[in-house]
This record gives C-alpha cells, sequence and structure tokens, in this order.
C-alpha cells in the first residue's frame, strides 16, 4: 500500500480558492395510452434514482488555469447507485484507461447507498485498486451522498480519500481480506461495521487519507488539489500551481486538465434497471401487458411491450437481493386479475390479486446494510394503484369494447336456454352450450342458482336472461298484445261480436218473436 507524502494544506488552498456556487377506450388506444405512462413513470423515477448525476454543478468548476504542458491529466469517474457488476466493470475499465491515455491519477466519485455484489466480487475490486499502476483517489460526494456497504472498504486501500460536508460512510460489515493489501480502519471499524459516520466523525476517527479543515472537501475540484504533492515511486502527482496576484496575495490554482467520464448509455440503461423501484415497476407492467394481450384481439405490441418489460425486470431482480416468493406471489396476483376479466366482473379473485400484490410489492427486496431495498413510496402508490385500476376499471372496459364490435355476434344465442352457475340477482353467471357468461336479469326477475334461464338479449359479453317459467311481463309485450287484438276487431268485427253476444237455445225464438 503506498503511502503519501508532502500532502499540502486544503485549509489554505480553500482559503484563497473558492468554486463557483451549484376508461372505455379503444384498446388500441388504450394499449397506446398505458405503455407512454408506464415509459413516462419510469423515466421519472430513472432522473430521481441514485443513478442521476446531481453534482453537476459541483463537478463543472473544475477548470484547468493554463496547465503546463507536460502535466498529465486527472481521470474521475463518476459512480452512482448500487454498487453492483456494472459499476464494478465500470471501475475496473476506468483503471486501465487512464493508465493506457496517460493519467496522473483517477478519481473515483462515490454515492451509492449499498452493495449488490458479493464479497468475493468486492474483495478481487480491492485487490485491482491496491495494486493499480496509477494512484486512485476517492471521494463521496457531493453534499448528501452515501458511501455504505463492503464496497466501502475501497476507502482502506486507496491512495488519497476523502469526503464532502453532509456525506456520510459506514455500514462496511466484516473487513474482508484481498491479497494485496489490508482493510484496517482502526479505532473506527466497529463503528463503520454496523454504522456510519458523517464529515467530523470520520475526521475525528481518522477515517479518511489526507488533512483536512472543518469544511471537508465540498467539490472534485477541491480534491484533485488533494492530490497535488502525492508521491508514488518517486513520481511526485502535480495537480496545481501556486498563483501570486497583482496584490501581492496568492492561491491556488488547478493546472491539471481534469477529464469526467460515466457510464455509456448501454450501461446506464441496466444499471437504472437494477434499481428496486425501476425493477418493480417494470416487473408490474410487464405481467399486467401479458395479461392484458390475452383478451386484445390486437396484432400483439401490448405482449411485445410486456415481453421487454418483464426481461428487463427479471435482469434487474437477478442482481438485487431479490424475494423469489414475493416474485411468485406478484405473478399468482395476476393470475387471480385474470379470472375476474374472464368472467367480466371483478369479484372476489380481484380483491385476492390487489392483496397479494401489496404483500408483494412489500417484501419483493430484502434489506441490506444500510439500505432498506424498498421501492420508494411514490414507486408502491404508482405500482398497486395503476395495477388496481387497471384490472378494476381498464380491463373489463377493454372486454366489452373488444366483444361488442359488430364484427363478432352473438345474436344467435338469443332464446337459448342455460343453466344459473351463480344466483342471478341483478348480476350473475350462467351456463349456455357449456360455456360460462356473465349475466343479469331481464325486467328484474331474480334467477336462483340452479334455475333455468333463457337468454332474452345480449348486451357485449352480458346476457340478459330471465327465468324459463314465471319471467315478469315486459309491459312493451302487453301493450304489443293488446295493440294486435285491437287490430283484429277492427278488420272483423263480426268475429267477437259473436263471441260477446249471449246464446240462444233453438226453443226460444218464438217466445223472443211474441215479446
Amino acid at each position: 500500500m503506498h503511502h503519501s507524502q508532502g500532502l499540502p494544506d486544503l485549509h489554505e488552498c480553500q482559503r484563497h480558492r473558492r468554486g463557483p456556487g451549484w376508461l372505455g377506450q379503444r384498446p388500441g388506444a388504450l394499449v397506446r395510452r398505458l405503455v407512454i405512462v408506464v415509459f413516462a413513470a419510469l423515466a421519472m423515477l430513472g432522473l430521481a434514482a441514485p443513478t442521476s448525476h446531481a453534482q453537476d454543478d459541483e463537478t463543472d468548476d473544475v477548470v484547468a488555469v493554463d496547465p503546463a504542458v507536460d502535466v498529465a491529466p486527472v481521470d474521475v469517474l463518476q459512480v452512482s447507485g448500487l454498487f453492483d457488476p456494472i459499476l464494478v466493470d465500470a471501475v475496473e475499465s476506468a483503471i486501465d484507461r487512464a493508465d493506457s491515455e496517460g493519467a496522473q491519477a483517477l478519481i473515483l466519485q462515490v454515492n451509492s447507498p449499498g452493495t449488490v455484489v458479493s464479497d468475493d466480487v468486492v474483495q478481487d475490486l480491492l485487490d485491482r485498486v491496491a495494486t493499480a499502476p496509477i494512484p486512485i483517489g476517492i471521494w463521496v460526494g457531493p453534499s448528501g451522498a452515501r458511501f455504505y456497504g463492503t464496497a466501502g472498504q475501497l476507502l482502506a486501500v486507496a491512495d488519497v480519500t476523502g469526503m464532502a460536508p453532509g456525506a456520510r460512510v459506514g455500514y462496511f460489515g466484516v473487513p474482508l481480506r484481498p491479497r494485496s493489501a489490508e482493510v484496517d480502519f482502526g479505532v473506527a471499524e466497529e463503528r463503520l461495521r454496523n454504522g456510519s459516520v458523517g464529515l467530523s466523525d470520520a475526521r475525528a476517527l481518522n477515517v479518511f487519507k489526507q488533512r483536512v479543515d472543518d469544511e471537508g472537501i465540498p467539490t472534485i475540484s477541491s480534491m484533485v488539489q488533494a492530490l497535488d504533492g502525492f508521491e508514488e515511486d518517486g513520481v511526485v502527482l502535480e495537480t496545481t500551481t501556486l498563483v501570486v496576484l497583482d496584490d501581492g496575495s496568492s492561491r491556488f490554482d488547478t493546472v491539471a486538465t481534469v477529464r469526467f467520464s460515466k457510464l455509456s448509455l448501454v450501461d446506464q440503461l441496466f444499471h437504472t434497471v437494477a434499481s428496486p423501484p425501476v425493477t418493480y415497476l417494470l416487473l408490474l407492467a410487464g405481467l399486467a401487458l401479458l395479461v392484458f394481450e390475452f383478451f386484445t384481439a390486437g396484432v400483439g405490441v401490448a405482449g411485445a411491450v410486456g415481453a421487454v418489460c418483464t426481461v428487463l425486470a427479471c435482469t434487474g431482480l437477478a442482481v438485487l437481493t431479490t424475494r423469489w416468493w414475493a416474485v411468485g406471489l406478484i405473478a399468482v396476483a395476476m393470475l387471480a386479475f385474470a379470472i375476474d376479466v374472464q368472467v367480466g366482473i371483478p369479484r372476489f379473485w380481484t380483491a385476492v390479486g390487489i392483496v397479494a400484490t401489496i404483500i408483494g410489492s412489500w417484501f419483493l427486496f430484502e434489506p441490506i446494510p444500510g439500505n432498506s431495498m424498498r421501492p420508494s413510496w411514490i414507486a408502491l402508490v404508482a405500482g398497486i394503484g395503476g395495477i388496481a385500476l387497471t384490472f378494476i376499471a381498464g380491463m373489463p372496459s377493454m372486454v366489452r369494447t373488444r366483444f361488442a364490435t359488430p364484427t363478432i355476434g352473438r345474436e344467435w344465442m338469443i332464446g337459448k336456454q342455460g343453466v344459473v352457475i351463480d344466483a342471478v340477482d341483478p348480476d350473475g353467471v350462467v351456463e349456455v352450450d357449456t360455456a360460462r357468461w356473465r349475466a343479469r336479469t331481464n325486467r328484474a326477475t331474480p334467477v336462483e342458482a340452479g334455475d333455468t334461464i333463457r337468454v332474452a338479449a345480449i348486451d357485449g359479453i352480458t346476457l340478459e336472461v330471465e327465468p324459463l317459467e314465471g319471467a315478469a311481463r315486459d309491459y312493451r309485450e302487453m301493450r304489443g298484445r293488446r295493440k294486435g287484438a285491437t287490430d283484429e276487431q277492427a278488420v272483423d268485427p263480426d268475429v267477437d261480436n259473436a263471441d260477446d253476444a249471449p246464446s240462444i237455445a233453438p226453443g226460444d225464438d218464438a217466445e223472443s218473436a211474441r215479446h
């Protein structure tokens, strides 16, 4: 392990220099709107996730002032979000790239709320940093940043380390045993194992490897200055120079060119996907769209989008600390929703699905040291609320729209007889020709389970039924019959008169004539 020599007093540096401040729609339309809502929510969460770079205002203040021709640049890799395999590969690649491109040092700007890779992977990374061909610095910043989990043990093997005011480090766990270095935090080891410390405590416990004043290292520019004077194998880093002003005062200016780098777009995509809220929403959206596809007559747009969302969610689930029984519970919830969608009425199985979704969402991920891993309240409300609205209002409306189109006729069922499965009062389920249908009473006549019914009318996928015997008469039918009788009398009045006249026996004719 290398030891720093001749590090400048940052209090003097910072005293001379301060960085600048910092329902009932058509299925196609429903699919399009659902997809737009899903990706809009994911985009918002992606911007709000830990992978976003909130430190741009702080990092943009690094400007090389008249750099000397022979001064090598300093590379900075921005490491944000959970320490996953993508970030591990990014750190190793940054070390190789900085060495091959002639950088004099590499700074890791870290804001990580936890580690989701195995101890073996972290141990290999510790060896990689400890044996790096160039000095490695680690800055935990900007203000409010975190460096939690076993990956935080990198602070023990890096050459120069520091943190911004308001940042915290800790939850390092049991010290690992890399082959090329020793993880030793001295008196701070016990506290950092299962807890965290801020700037003042970290300074008092000698957690970091540089001299800082009460302000810590507020910006990446200050961290670049902290590298100045560090010596390794006889080579002294030169990152700042002392400038004497006309009035006789002096200040330190950065002379090394600072080159910032982030994850590539593809790596950033999969790194963002492997965050709890995004993985959770992708899982719900993907499964819901797959269920949606089973009940649509479209060309498979919902199924394709659902499959992509589900695959991305599975990549995140494979990286995160997933409780697979909770994933199974969410899958069971989708099956429960599908049962009631098939019947056409949100009932018992819809309630079961909502309860299963809530439980599965709450326990989807196992906590890690310093991080509950539970999706944010915004993600939970959006996920559970969106699923509930989709299967209570959206899906039944879509199914009715599908089967109500003129291309799918059901008129042949009118007059058919069937058996009541669930009492129809006023809604229920009947079986006609071995198929079960959602039904409601015609003319408000309730029908008990087991009774025989007749299909009187069809409304979309809902049958209007009446009991085979004892059905209430529709006033329109009664009026129609009265009208038919009136018309018959108008055509042949003698028929009705003959029917209404009293019968006369043959022997009564003479008596009638006398009177």
